[in-house]
């Protein structure tokens, strides 16, 4: 197209930075691929084929196609364009992820996020199986095909309602939750395997008439005077619930580990990478607002 557009090979050439035999080459090997003549050349002119002439502007639109996308390409980096799919516990999506894509949004109005907000087993299947680009989720294990980059640790707190005997108190010993109807939570999730597992650690048996499959539905049955939780303090999101006391437990700590993962190796787009970039910034905030105290007994960090 070059050669045509400025009728010389040597013109061409420069433009494009190479040799007039490179430019020669070129065409060579256009026409031997294609099995067809392109050009008629001489020692003091060249000319186009019939052929040549029939396949020029199809070859000007391949190259313009070409530019455009290479242009689009570009521009989608600088700007950090294009659609997101983000794999998120439900909790964490609830407590500060609405706040986070709100800022995406007008920061990007371009762009979309398909949010996939799941339980933990779900979180890191979405990630290994290429359906989200990067997840949110709770640690209980490494996964060697994902890279995991622990953010923040959310403590378990009491989740009682304001008229329960212990909406008082600044924290409570877990040892205290076994006088009380505890609502407990499904197997299953991330919270459930780190709850079990503090509670057979300091050999306690707590009862209560109802179980739920979610945090969320837990605190629910908490708003309803139907008992109190150990949920991660993220489970109630601010200016929710105004009659449910959040309080310490303590003796030990339990916190569970929210990380962000992604597919060991892989490289981003550019607009998941920016919000990568946000959610990762809004975790660690989330860190430095609530760091959790340790209780007396120690820590027991899942």
């Amino acid at each position: 197209c070059d050669v045509v557009g400025w009728r010389s090979f040597s013109r061409a050439a420069d433009e494009n930075g190479i040799s007039q035999s490179g430019a020669s080459q070129v065409v060579n090997q256009l026409e031997k691929r294609l099995g067809v003549k392109l050009i008629d050349r001489s020692t003091r002119s060249w000319s186009l084929t019939a052929v040549g002439a029939a396949f020029l502007p199809k070859a000007r639109h391949l190259v313009n196609d070409l530019e455009a996308a290479l242009l689009e390409l570009r521009d989608a980096k600088r700007q950090r364009r294009g659609t997101v799919v983000i794999a998120c516990i439900t909790t964490a999506a609830l407590h500060f992820l609405p706040d986070v894509l709100h800022r995406f949004a007008k920061r990007y109005p371009a762009n979309r996020v398909k949010l996939l907000d799941s339980p933990e087993p779900d979180v890191t299947e979405a990630v290994e199986q290429r359906r989200a680009e990067f997840g949110v989720n709770v640690i209980t294990r490494l996964h060697p095909e994902l890279e995991t980059t622990t953010v923040t640790h959310d403590p378990f707190v009491l989740m009682c309602r304001d008229d329960h005997p212990l909406a008082g108190r600044a924290t409570v010993r877990w040892r205290e939750l076994q006088k009380h109807a505890v609502i407990s939570l499904s197997r299953g999730s991330g919270s459930e395997a780190i709850l079990s597992h503090a509670i057979a650690r300091l050999n306690l048996e707590l009862h209560g008439p109802f179980e739920a499959q979610h945090a969320s539905t837990a605190l629910g049955l908490v708003a309803a005077g139907a008992g109190v939780a150990a949920l991660p303090s993220m489970t109630r999101r601010r200016g929710t619930y105004p009659r449910v006391r959040e309080i310490p437990l303590v003796e030990p700590l339990v916190a569970r580990e929210l990380a962000v993962i992604k597919r060991r190796g892989a490289t981003l787009s550019p607009a998941a990478e920016a919000l990568y970039e946000l959610v990762s910034e809004a975790l660690r905030d989330v860190q430095q607002r609530g760091t959790p105290r340790k209780g007396a007994v120690g820590e027991v960090r899942t």
